[in-house]
């Protein structure tokens, strides 16, 4: 008996946890800091050999073969940003950004976080030719991460925040991909592309016949991934594709929209498998090789004030000339600090920005240099946005406290 309760209680305090909204954050936390501790450790072969590991999907002489960490980066995290394409779907349709006056504010918000940095990183690095072509490593927002640290605060941040913050950096994950496709990508296959606007075509056809069942969604949903994959272009752009496609007005036969269900049935999923596995396969950077000195030079600063400075001037300075102009406004319930710590929180770049970073230089010469600037500009962000974060969520506690007294 004793130990029977002793379990049941166990088990109860177990779901508790899950249903934490800060319980997702902490794992990612978590699985970052073990990635390290692999990575800087006598762990470490074993650690690169896991992600090393050739994985092959065949259908007749249709292949597709990839080591293990790029089938998590482009085909687990394509189920985040379906996770995140249906959010983003359901806000604008029917939630925070269902007015032009909303969906103005995170879209401008995220160009200025992306010309923002790229400016400073041209300021530091306008003397060297071959070092500006990194222009862009700074201008990337690692929304899993973002949110990650967001998350940690629970409920004490405003829900429109979240929406804000999520928006803002799809805006800038798509304008990464699209610079990718333009800048630092060596080849697109046209008839891969072809194939995919076929997908998608396909799937929009399903939305306007009112097809309820999300089983098709997902059977074309993953041919489409395969052709995006197959197109050169970044393959987690698939998954908005699939998110934007599934019904919301439309009921099922049980009287719910099938995007809410989707969006339900995920949640979990990504919060406790998909993000955690991408942040223990891409937060392993080794620090052999770097010294705080090394943080002094034109290229790894430029990154690194470019991600904190860049991010922040830029997202709150866009946002702020439209709020002032009336052409937007604040986020529901939050207070320009709060805004501000978002800004912040936009400069964490890390897995996105070291992606685009292996794309924008080749060799070992800059390797130090970029993983240096880097980790020193996403990690400040992310510190000084969850600070700025509980401080002013302290604040506004502090004033409702007085009010209601």
């Amino acid at each position: 008996m004793v130990i029977a309760n002793v379990i049941r209680k166990g088990t109860d305090r177990i779901s508790d946890f899950l249903k934490l909204e800060s319980a997702g954050g902490l794992l990612l936390v978590a699985a970052a800091i073990l990635a390290l501790i692999c990575s800087n450790s006598p762990l470490r072969n074993g650690y690169d050999a896991l992600l090393k590991i050739p994985v092959e999907v065949r259908f007749a002489s249709f292949a597709v073969a990839k080591p293990l960490l790029l089938w998590i980066n482009d085909g687990l995290m394509a189920i985040f940003f379906l996770l995140v394409g249906l959010e983003v779907k359901r806000e604008v349709i029917e939630g925070e950004l269902s007015t032009p006056k909303q969906i103005v504010l995170p879209v401008v918000a995220g160009l200025g976080g992306m010309v923002g940095p790229a400016l400073i990183y041209f300021i530091f690095n306008r003397g060297n030719e071959a070092a500006l072509n990194g222009w862009a490593i700074p201008t990337a927002t690692d929304i899993a991460f973002a949110l990650g640290v967001l998350s940690l605060l629970g409920k004490r941040v405003p829900v429109s925040l979240k929406i804000f913050l999520t928006a803002v950096a799809i805006a800038d994950d798509l304008g990464a991909i699209v610079i990718i496709a333009v800048f630092y990508t060596a080849e697109l296959s046209i008839a891969m592309l072809f194939l995919a606007g076929v997908a998608v075509s396909v799937l929009v056809a399903l939305n306007l016949q009112k097809v309820t069942r999300i089983a098709p969604y997902v059977i074309v949903g993953v041919i489409l991934w395969v052709f995006v994959l197959k197109s050169g272009v970044h393959a987690t752009l698939a998954g908005v594709a699939i998110a934007f496609a599934v019904p919301l007005k439309t009921k099922n036969a049980q009287g719910a929209a099938p995007l809410h269900q989707l969006e339900h049935s995920l949640h979990p999923w990504v919060a406790f498998g998909v993000l955690p596995i991408f942040a223990f396969a891409n937060a392993g950077v080794s620090f052999a090789g770097v010294t705080l000195t090394a943080l002094a030079q034109p290229l790894p600063l430029g990154i690194a004030v470019g991600l904190f400075a860049g991010k922040l001037v830029g997202v709150c300075g866009a946002s702020a000339l439209l709020i002032r102009l009336g052409l937007a406004k604040l986020p529901e319930g939050a207070s320009w600090l709060q805004l501000i710590a978002i800004a912040a929180l936009c400069g964490v770049g890390f897995t996105m920005s070291l992606f685009i970073g292996s794309l924008a230089f080749e060799g070992p010469d800059y390797s130090t240099p970029l993983r240096l600037g880097v980790i020193a500009g996403s990690t400040v962000s992310g510190v000084t946005g969850y600070l700025l974060l509980r401080f002013a969520s302290g604040r506004a506690v502090e004033t409702t406290s007085r009010i209601t007294n």
